[in-house]
């Protein structure tokens, strides 16, 4: 399923060469990121036992992501809610990044990924994953470092707070795509 995505991304960019139109090939994926912390290991001093606060407070927004492996280029958004009108949106902002490419976006089989009343930029076509394969999308690789690095034995004050630190984590990634590469860029992907 997942060659057959990326044999379609080839056979865009080969139908886009007479046009000479870039095909970029990117896998999407949410995640949601709240304050209820996490805890987990750490590195501390001999003989001293860590601490880490613990929260549950359920509030929530999502971390919508594109990403090309092959570059390292990142398009994100903190939005809200999980639905085809924030979908429609980010894909919206994907179209208006690269106005000039083809844009061939891999993506998990969601409810709001296939609406009916998704809005698709003309220069945006999307590929499924098979069910239940996350470990097939790189983007799971960039949330789990997130939450590894970013969030991880921190408890926040407000919703907020949690928005702002995911969005330095998502700059952080924008500027630094040799180390999203790294993470993402799987061995089977190579075209």
């Amino acid at each position: 399923m997942i060659r057959r995505a990326m044999a379609a991304g080839q056979a865009a960019a080969s139908a886009r060469k007479a046009e000479d139109i870039p095909v970029r090939i990117m896998f999407m994926d949410e995640a949601r990121f709240g304050r209820i912390s996490e805890v987990r290991r750490c590195w501390a001093p001999a003989g001293v036992r860590p601490v880490a606060l613990a929260q549950v407070e359920r509030e929530y927004s999502y971390a919508y992501a594109a990403l090309s492996p092959f570059d390292g280029e990142l398009i994100s958004l903190v939005l809200p809610w999980v639905n085809t009108e924030m979908m429609s949106l980010f894909l919206g902002e994907a179209s208006r990044r690269y106005p000039n490419e083809q844009l061939v976006m891999i993506m998990d089989q969601a409810g709001w990924h296939k609406a009916k009343r998704l809005n698709i930029p003309d220069n945006i076509t999307l590929h499924w994953l098979p069910p239940y394969s996350p470990e097939l999308n790189p983007v799971e690789h960039l949330w789990d470092d997130i939450r590894e690095k970013w969030f991880s034995n921190k408890a926040f004050k407000s919703l907020h707070a949690v928005e702002v630190q995911l969005v330095e984590a998502l700059q952080h990634y924008l500027s630094s795509t040799s180390e999203l590469r790294s993470l993402t860029l799987f061995p089977w992907m190579k075209l």
